[in-house]
């Protein structure tokens, strides 16, 4: 821990700054030495290579190549995606994929190539293996997609885990996505990315690598195709980027390249390859369907800091009085007793049950902060049963393991063994019987409370990693998938009949399966702004559709119009949670003065009109792995002008929202995609491809939805409409309605809409097993005015 380090944690903890740092410095000073006694020496290494292949036997699927100095074995799945792992790995065990294995495509061939290569021929992709160990992925057509160069290990001398390192080289034209979320994407520039996951520093800013969640998952966008492509390691490692050139020097073009370096784990790889809504779906299926939300979480979610009950009543009554609609409140950590987790401040909290009840009977649901951090306290009741379970991780010499939580001194489950997640899991009845819907994880990377990006746990500390034994290099980057499967599981278990609501901060390959992401520490400045959206977008691209920044921003109180523009942008993310008081400086919407005040309120009650569409784009997300929040490309990925957008978004296939994120701008430019596309606003019809200049005034970000669109919306009864947007002459449209009870766990069934012109109007019909039919709801069809000036 440096002296900066030193000067952040005492300005982020306030009064007891110093007492706090000093421990934060003491906490690092014992993981350096748990680490020095430990952890093995890394002492001499030897490199080496595959070596010459030798031999080639067909197996389900593939088959297993054999090299000098190393054996490669190859199959292809039933449900297309390929894999391949070097010395004999396997695809299990993996904390990434949802159950096992997908059984092998029995119709592909492995069949000798040129040059004493071979290669796998499937119905989807085509696998080139040469002779000095380089793989290639192929298009059925043979075009080159992806071409992994013959690996390196190091390995040392007296055994263990051996760093590895495996370049690539992609199309010229080809652009990255991935690799979590990362704050300077969702196109991901020239440089090296760390996947650790780990605290970005106080504010989160634009220009550092340091993310909360990371995956080694890249896609990889390209005229000739798209794939992603997936290293199963969760060890310490590296990704080094370098985007192509077409045409660079003497009209050649240079291919892009990649880099992965690994500090241990198994070289195994997966690659899905065809369109982005095909590649995202065979990684759903592989990796778990995304859990839907229930339909409250997908409403407006506020987190007022460091109030009491009363407090607490008197925001939800501000809301109520100034007409904002109100979700659910999300309660910090501050509600615990001493910061005790699965526990209640009494005083400040009397009677939280009926706090929460009275809340949920007028539509607003109460979400609990969940901290990993466990109080070394002997005599109280998590940190008695932790220990008597033995649920909490140890050092290389069997010592519980002490570190810096906001608690204090603090020991961490071991969420890697099933019994200590259903243990923790089982704990979530205490916060059930409290009334809270829900529970939102903090610190879950584990970092240390004050020391922002400083590990808590030594990287010598023991897991039990499902039984198979490790330390802490290979566990802490899924510590927090498996925290928020032990919340998932126990909450699903105590109450069947409803949704569980999981919040995660950090995670990894597929974390989705359990709940959403939310994306904190994002600075409040304008670069934070743009920050939000590409964090949300590039974890859709990586299969995490549900997820959504701190909508007023993490460090300092915004300016009125930051604070609009933020609010704007938040409202079309899939989660939408904003915050107030605390350190964060943050306030209210009515206290920024009567003109924002009547801004926002438009905001968080189209947000609200808006909640059936969130609720069908959130069930197609769980169906089909389809984020929510997708690139403008994601329709034309071959148009390149469109693959270099990164400030206007698709929400769904209707809509289309370039939000504001600069200062000053009362108009923006907007790049369309092909097709009509109206301005809600307005009503104007615009034509796409091209880009267009729209008002984008104080009060709203241009908002645009495709000609023939169907979307579900709320009346102002509070019942079901469907608001259509007129087809493009000659055109016809349509539209998917997702209708679910709010708390209910039954998937709901999809009705599918479609929209055409008869004679001077427009016609909308349920499409239905035997004819179609008028539809049950309301209809209201815009965009009409287009079609007379037309005419």
């Amino acid at each position: 821990m440096s002296g900066r380090d030193l000067v952040r944690s005492v300005k982020a903890v306030g009064s007891a700054g110093v007492a706090q740092g000093l421990r934060t410095v003491r906490a690092s000073w014992r993981r350096r030495r748990a680490d020095a006694a430990g952890l093995p020496a890394r002492g001499p290494e030897r490199a080496r290579v595959p070596g010459l292949l030798q031999e080639a036997r067909p197996g389900p699927g593939g088959g297993t190549l054999r090299f000098s100095r190393s054996e490669l074995r190859v199959r292809v799945a039933v449900n297309g995606a390929v894999f391949w792992g070097w010395d004999g790995a396997e695809p299990e065990p993996s904390y990434a994929l949802a159950g096992p294995c997908p059984e092998p495509d029995r119709r592909v061939v492995l069949e000798p190539d040129k040059d004493g290569g071979w290669r796998l021929v499937a119905e989807r992709v085509t696998v080139v293996v040469s002779r000095r160990g380089a793989v290639e992925v192929c298009t059925p057509g043979g075009v080159v997609l992806r071409r992994d160069l013959p690996p390196r290990w190091w390995e040392r001398r007296e055994g263990g885990a051996a760093r590895w390192m495996q370049r690539s080289e992609v199309a010229a034209d080809a652009r990255f996505f991935g690799l979590g979320g990362r704050a300077s994407g969702p196109r991901l520039r020239d440089g090296t990315y760390r996947l650790w996951n780990s605290g970005p520093g106080r504010g989160g800013g634009v220009g550092g690598d340091r993310a909360r969640l990371t995956m080694p998952v890249q896609l990889v966008v390209a005229d000739a195709g798209s794939h992603l492509v997936f290293h199963d390691s969760s060890w310490d490692g590296r990704v080094v980027l370098r985007e192509g050139e077409v045409g660079a020097g003497s009209g050649h073009d240079r291919p892009g390249a990649c880099e992965v370096r690994m500090d241990g784990g198994p070289l195994r790889c997966w690659v899905m390859v065809g369109t982005p809504a095909r590649v995202l779906f065979t990684w759903a299926s592989l990796t778990g369907a995304p859990a839907a939300p229930p339909g409250w979480a997908l409403g407006h979610q506020h987190a007022p800091l460091g109030l009491g009950e009363r407090e607490v009543r008197r925001v939800v009554e501000g809301y109520r009085k100034h007409g904002l609609p109100l979700d659910a409140v999300q309660l910090d950590v501050d509600h615990y007793d001493g910061h005790q987790v699965f526990s209640v401040d009494s005083d400040r909290f009397p009677r939280l049950p009926v706090l929460a009840e009275e809340l949920r009977r007028e539509g607003t649901r109460l979400v609990s902060v969940v901290d990993p951090a466990v109080k070394a306290a002997p005599g109280t009741a998590v940190f008695d049963g932790g220990v008597a379970e033995d649920a909490f991780v140890r050092g290389a010499s069997g010592e519980l393991v002490e570190g810096v939580g906001l608690p204090g001194e603090s020991v961490f489950p071991d969420f890697t063994h099933a019994r200590v997640r259903e243990w923790w899991g089982g704990l979530h009845a205490e916060r059930t019987a409290q009334g809270f819907a829900g529970v939102c994880h903090d610190r879950d990377e584990p970092t240390s409370f004050a020391a922002f990006g400083e590990p808590t746990l030594p990287r010598s500390a023991r897991h039990s990693l499902e039984g198979r034994g490790g330390d802490h290099r290979e566990a802490h980057n899924v510590y927090g998938l498996c925290m928020a499967r032990a919340a998932y599981e126990g909450l699903r278990g105590l109450e069947p009949e409803r949704r569980p609501f999981v919040v995660s901060r950090s995670g990894w390959a597929g974390v989705q399966r359990y709940g959403s992401v939310r994306c904190e520490d994002v600075g409040t400045g304008w670069p934070g702004l743009r920050a939000s959206l590409s964090l949300v977008m590039g974890l859709g691209l990586c299969g995490v559709p549900f997820s959504g920044p701190d909508t007023a921003g993490f460090d300092g109180g915004p300016s009125p119009e930051l604070y609009l523009r933020r609010l704007q942008l938040g409202a079309y993310l899939p989660l939408f949670r904003t915050r107030a008081g605390g350190r964060g400086g943050g306030r209210q919407p009515w206290e920024f003065g009567t003109e924002v005040l009547a801004h926002a309120r438009g905001v968080l009650v189209e947000r609200r009109r808006l909640l059936p569409y969130f609720v069908t784009l959130a069930h197609l997300a769980s169906r089909t792995g389809v984020p929510c929040v997708r690139p403008v490309w994601w329709g034309s990925p071959r148009n390149r002008a469109l693959r270099d957008c990164e400030d206007v978004f698709l929400l769904g296939e209707c809509l289309l929202v370039a939000p504001v994120l600069e200062p000053g701008a009362d108009r923006r430019t907007v790049r369309l995609p092909r097709g009509r596309w109206y301005d809600t606003a307005t009503g104007r019809a615009y034509e796409g491809p091209g880009e267009v200049v729209v008002d984008a005034p104080l009060s709203r970000v241009p908002v645009f939805a495709r000609a023939g669109a169907v979307l579900p919306v709320r009346s102002d009864d509070g019942g079901l409409e469907l608001e259509v947007w007129a087809p493009a002459p000659g055109r016809t449209g349509g539209g998917l309605v997702a209708r679910e009870a709010v708390d209910g766990r039954e998937e709901p069934e999809i009705e599918r809409y479609v929209s055409r012109w008869e004679g001077s109007g427009v016609v909308v019909e349920l499409e239905g097993e035997d004819a179609p039919r008028k539809p049950s709801h309301p209809v209201r069809v815009r965009g009409l005015g287009e079609r007379r000036r037309q005419m």
